[in-house]
């Protein structure tokens, strides 16, 4: 990997893996809605004069219907959910439970038409990725909290579909310009359900900066570096940052918010990385695919 490689790659591990300390930050005092209207509206005012000044929306335009389903599951319906969940879990539990997206695109994938297949070692991957998720969740989560668990499943399924929606049916089409049309409307469905919400008092100082990093930082400037990523190593190699990613999010919630770090957190994430390695190995060679999905 070369050094601007290098770098991309640091970047998008670490900008991909702070989003859950600043979601529990933002939703504290504005609602899930709210804040998934605030970071798609920003992020698409930054991506949509890039994608027109390309000339990339027309094609993307052509296949709204593609588009509308991707932007649903990979960006409208998981944002909200996550953005509920973490008013019950931890930040840093949220990421390590998201882990587990590489284990539900493999089941996933292969049902929408992509080609690849389970083998011995894909399925056993699979069991042990699973295993740890419920050692992750098993011990860590109190009775109370288990509808938030339902919602990052949710999370998890929407960021698996995503992506092979994006293989199956939008490969051909121009990434930001696929990007900043799902968050424009994505920001236009949520005007009016964000509008009935708007917070009565203005929020501090600490939540508007979080929707501001979000926003501007985790939305639009990193898919602009994920893009270069993708360029400079391939699509790939650049995948790699989803294993990285919830690593970072659990010490960013230890450090910032102070948030607990328990043995079952740690031995379950050792078992999902181990069981998304197996579970998304391929016997030969594969093409690669142009494009990763949307991270939180």
């Amino acid at each position: 990997m070369s050094r601007r490689g290098l770098l991309l790659f640091v970047a998008m591990c670490v900008i991909w893996g702070i989003p859950y300390l600043f979601i529990r930050i933002a939703v504290s005092e504005i609602s899930p809605v709210m804040l998934v209207f605030l970071r798609t509206t920003l992020g698409a005012a930054i991506l949509l004069p890039i994608a027109i000044g390309r000339g990339e929306l027309r094609a993307v335009l052509a296949r709204w219907p593609f588009v509308i389903l991707f932007a649903a599951v990979e960006i409208g319906i998981p944002w909200v959910s996550l953005s509920s969940a973490e008013q019950q879990v931890s930040s840093s539990l949220t990421g390590l439970l998201i882990s587990a997206v590489p284990l539900a695109a493999t089941i996933i994938s292969p049902l929408i038409g992509n080609r690849d297949r389970m083998g011995i070692v894909n399925i056993v991957g699979l069991l042990i990725g699973l295993a740890g998720v419920a050692t992750i969740a098993g011990f860590n989560i109190h009775a109370s909290a288990w509808f938030a668990v339902v919602e990052l499943g949710v999370v998890v399924i929407g960021y698996a579909l995503g992506p092979a929606i994006l293989t199956r049916f939008l490969s051909s089409l121009p990434s930001v310009g696929v990007t900043a049309t799902s968050l424009a409307m994505c920001a236009v469905a949520y005007a009016i359900p964000a509008a009935l919400q708007w917070p009565r008092s203005m929020p501090h100082v600490e939540v508007i900066a979080s929707v501001a990093v979000l926003a501007v930082i985790c939305t639009a400037v990193a898919f602009l570096l994920f893009f270069a990523l993708i360029a400079e190593v391939g699509p790939v190699r650049s995948t790699v940052i989803t294993y990285i990613n919830p690593a970072v999010a659990a010490v960013a919630g230890v450090l910032v918010l102070h948030e607990s770090f328990t043995v079952g957190m740690a031995i379950g994430f050792v078992l999902v990385l181990a069981g998304s390695a197996l579970a998304t190995r391929r016997g030969r060679a594969a093409a690669e695919t142009p494009f990763a999905g949307a991270e939180p």
